[in-house]
């Protein structure tokens, strides 16, 4: 039983750790969308906690089957999360620059391939922590990814209201404020990674 709950902690507290980038683009996301539906909203924070829990088990089915390829791959993942958040990031900012007046920015909205190419940047570095759950059995990874898909779908979802609440005093200069925040997410992941 001790060892249930200490499964369930480490990977709550690995979906906190993890969530944070997803947090920041859903508080992005937000911004740039200020009147979005409590629907949408639980389909944004669905998508990065799908990601989230699917990295994590396609790292630890790596590590199981083919360690030494993904080893070799996990130096390119700040260069691939840098170039998603930086394409998604430098298109809000050209919106925001060229865009005028209050409706269209409150109008702008996220589509479903830049959410699924948001998803890919916050969490392909959640590969990584196949590593550290690779000696589990496939059920406790599978619990550990719920537990962590769990723990972010509660983070995003709070990164989308508190954007949203912000959104709407921000109005016109939301897509700017959100494509900087998603800029500085991908060098954060870029530095981090090539040199931590």
């Amino acid at each position: 039983m001790e060892q249930s709950w200490m499964l369930l902690f480490q990977s709550a507290l690995l979906g906190v750790g993890l969530a944070m980038d997803a947090f920041s683009v859903s508080l992005a996301n937000g911004l740039q969308e200020p009147k979005m539906p409590k629907g949408r909203m639980a389909r944004i924070a669905g998508v990065f906690a799908g990601f989230q829990a699917a990295m994590p088990l396609a790292g630890w089915f790596c590590v199981r089957t083919v360690a030494q390829k993904f080893t070799a791959f996990q130096r390119f993942i700040p260069w691939i999360a840098l170039a998603l958040l930086a394409y998604i990031g430098g298109k809000m900012l050209i919106e925001g620059l060229t865009s005028h007046g209050e409706a269209e920015a409150a109008a702008a909205g996220l589509g479903s391939g830049e959410l699924l190419v948001q998803g890919v940047a916050t969490s392909i570095d959640a590969l990584s922590v196949g590593f550290t759950i690779a000696h589990y059995d496939l059920l406790r990874a599978l619990t550990s990814a719920g537990v962590i898909a769990a723990v972010t779908f509660v983070i995003c979802t709070a990164g989308l209201a508190l954007g949203k609440r912000f959104g709407t005093r921000l109005a016109g200069r939301a897509n700017l404020l959100g494509g900087g925040i998603l800029i500085a997410i991908g060098l954060e992941i870029f530095f981090s990674g090539v040199l931590g």
